[in-house]
């Protein structure tokens, strides 16, 4: 199964995490549906605001490399429970369709979610509807 290997890919990208500020590392590693893994860190900023998230990073690697498709990301953090997503991850994932969310944390605990679940009525943009 795919969700092991995308924790561990997670984990060893957190390392290369930059969180000088919150100290609050996360690594996330997103599957294309064709079969190619991407991750990403968290990159804080002293300007909070800029700061992006590992999950927003990967999957932004993949789309400049001409992805479209995923079928699941894990996002791993030092945390007591399994890490979810936040907010605007899960809005922005979201513009690329329903993928299953594979949340862990360094002790080994996992939660498996559906995207769709954890963001039930993401905003989506209709043309002609304004």
């Amino acid at each position: 199964m795919y969700a092991k290997e995308l924790i561990e890919r997670a984990k060893k990208a957190r390392e290369n995490a930059y969180a000088p500020y919150s100290k609050f590392k996360v690594g996330a590693a997103i599957l294309t549906e064709d079969g190619e893994i991407y991750t990403g860190v968290n990159v804080e900023n002293a300007s909070f605001g800029l700061t992006v998230c590992a999950e927003r990073v990967a999957l932004f690697k993949a789309v400049s490399d001409g992805k479209r498709s995923f079928k699941a990301i894990a996002v791993v953090a030092d945390t007591e429970e399994p890490v979810p997503p936040c907010g605007a991850c899960r809005q922005v994932l979201s513009e690329f369709g329903d993928m299953e969310v594979i949340m862990a944390n360094l002790k080994g605990d996992v939660k498996i979610a559906r995207l769709r679940d954890l963001l039930p009525d993401s905003f989506k943009f209709e043309e002609g509807k304004r």
